[in-house]
């Protein structure tokens, strides 16, 4: 009792829980790729287990040797979709965004000094 006042209890009731802290984007990205390298870590051992039904898993699946590789401990994408990826949310997608954004700004300043003309 002696570190907090009695009114300050009160108050701090009264507005209920703290909402928690947001992430930064790096804490963001660095959260996923913990959290997904923990997923496929569980993915693998499961399917590694004796509980696991391989041959019902691969008859249903496109691409069984690439699955057999990501069991193995293979990466769970291509070099390929590593690029796509790149591209469209890379920093190569932020500059082309940028550039829609400042044409789009434009646009609409264009408007907006039309219609003070206009009135």
């Amino acid at each position: 009792n002696w570190c907090c006042p009695p009114g300050r209890r009160v108050q701090s009731s009264r507005l209920g829980p703290t909402p928690p802290r947001l992430l930064t984007e790096e804490e963001y990205r660095l959260q996923g790729e913990e959290e997904t390298r923990k997923a496929l870590a569980e993915l693998r051992s499961f399917c590694q287990s004796p509980e696991f039904s391989a041959w019902t898993t691969v008859s249903r699946i496109q691409s069984p040797k690439r699955f057999a590789d990501f069991v193995g401990g293979a990466s769970h994408v291509t070099p390929d979709e590593v690029f796509v990826h790149e591209r469209e949310f890379g920093l190569e997608s932020l500059f082309i965004d940028e550039q829609l954004f400042e044409e789009d700004d434009e646009e609409e300043e264009e408007e907006d000094v039309n219609d003070s003309f206009a009135g």
